[in-house]
């Protein structure tokens, strides 16, 4: 496994506090260096924003529009017909037999 990613990940779990005792030493080590630093600042601030419990300034008819997007989508597992295969009564259906 590469060396700095598996790093990367002792940082991640300290952050986290799930790192195994065995592992502590390591981590310690890595902080010591410029990549480990920025490591422990770039997972703290991951974990800052998946902690917020703020949202984002949103238009206040964004729901209904987004709602009227999702309903103008196909439903799951069909597929919209092709332009014209409506009108010209053209059927993807099995071929019928002569």
């Amino acid at each position: 496994m590469d060396t700095n990613k598996k790093i990367r990940e002792h940082i991640s779990a300290l952050g986290d506090g799930e790192l195994s005792a065995s592992d502590i030493e390591l981590a310690f080590a890595a902080l010591q260096t410029a990549d480990g630093r920025q490591a422990w600042e770039v997972y703290h601030r991951i974990g800052d924003v998946l902690r917020a419990q703020s949202s984002p300034d949103l238009s206040s008819d964004f729901a209904a529009r987004l709602a009227a997007r999702l309903a103008e989508e196909p439903a799951h597992g069909k597929q919209a017909p092709l332009a014209g295969e409506a009108k010209a009564g053209v059927s993807m259906g099995s071929p019928s037999a002569p």
